[in-house]
């Protein structure tokens, strides 16, 4: 069966997201493999790339496999809570930065906040693309849950957040050590490119325009507002994260602890410690 235009895309997706993922998995084993470090995410924002495309080029060999169909698509709608959560930890060490020097609105709960929104609408975004699975198999008609819906919402609400975080932090950036001022340039840098995805899913999510459906929109929209500012957003991450140092051991439990201390003392705002 010859390739379509979304099987040439799941091809130049795997071309990318193969190295994507090598180059996440060093940064991770350079940087650290937890959830403050940021490459975790990127991790599985790459192997959901990966598996996504796959499906779809599995459904070549396999074209009456609904389960396919839901599997790539699912996949393909849920990137952008990994993208949000990965800034939100790039800012997280630009505020190690500067908690060296002053103090910042902006606390490791509050950051935790963004990450729990995206993180909430990206298992709502798995959960309603089954159940839209379910449904096409069983109408063959694809529709998007309540469930999409409400986790779209989420994930609007965790890029608004990631902004208003961003411009707070990015306000002290004269606190920012100069080697670690390039995190708030990558964070800054993909906000808009994120945005232009964001709403391509939320046009498929909550608009009637058949070009921006997820099972048969127009291919080329796709292309150009979803594949490549995802490709954008994983250049600029791990382009900066390769010129990022290392920071010591000691160093590093030292901003955690300061922030997790902070945290705890100040939950609803103030200027002691840590915000």
């Amino acid at each position: 069966m010859a390739l379509n235009e979304r099987d040439n895309i799941s091809i130049v997706q795997i071309i990318v997201y193969v190295p994507a993922l090598v180059l996440a998995l060093w940064l991770a084993i350079r940087h650290g493999f937890g959830r403050n470090a940021g490459w975790y995410y990127m991790i599985v924002f790459s192997l959901a790339r990966i598996i996504g495309a796959s499906l779809q080029l599995a459904t070549i060999s396999d074209p009456t496999n609904i389960g396919l169909h839901i599997g790539a698509i699912t996949l393909q709608t849920i990137g952008l809570s990994p993208l949000i959560m990965v800034q939100t930890a790039l800012i997280g060490r630009a505020l190690g930065s500067i908690r060296k020097e002053t103090t910042s609105f902006v606390t490791e709960k509050r950051l935790r906040l963004v990450q729990l929104v995206a993180l909430v609408g990206l298992i709502l975004g798995i959960i309603g693309g089954t159940q839209s699975g379910e449904d096409f198999g069983k109408t063959g008609t694809y529709t998007i849950s309540s469930l999409s819906k409400d986790g779209m919402g989420l994930t609007i609400a965790a890029y608004a957040l990631l902004v208003l975080t961003t411009i707070v932090v990015a306000s002290q950036q004269a606190h920012v050590e100069p080697g670690e001022k390039r995190l708030l340039l990558a964070v800054g840098a993909s906000l808009p490119f994120i945005l232009v995805r964001l709403i391509y899913s939320a046009e498929s999510v909550f608009g009637n325009n058949p070009s921006f459906s997820q099972s048969t929109g127009d291919v080329n929209i796709q292309l150009g507002m979803a594949v490549i500012m995802e490709m954008i957003v994983v250049f600029i991450v791990e382009g900066i994260g390769m010129t990022l140092k290392k920071l010591p051991k000691h160093e590093a439990g030292y901003q955690q602890s300061r922030q997790h201390m902070d945290s705890s003392d100040h939950e609803l705002g103030g200027y002691n410690g840590y915000k």
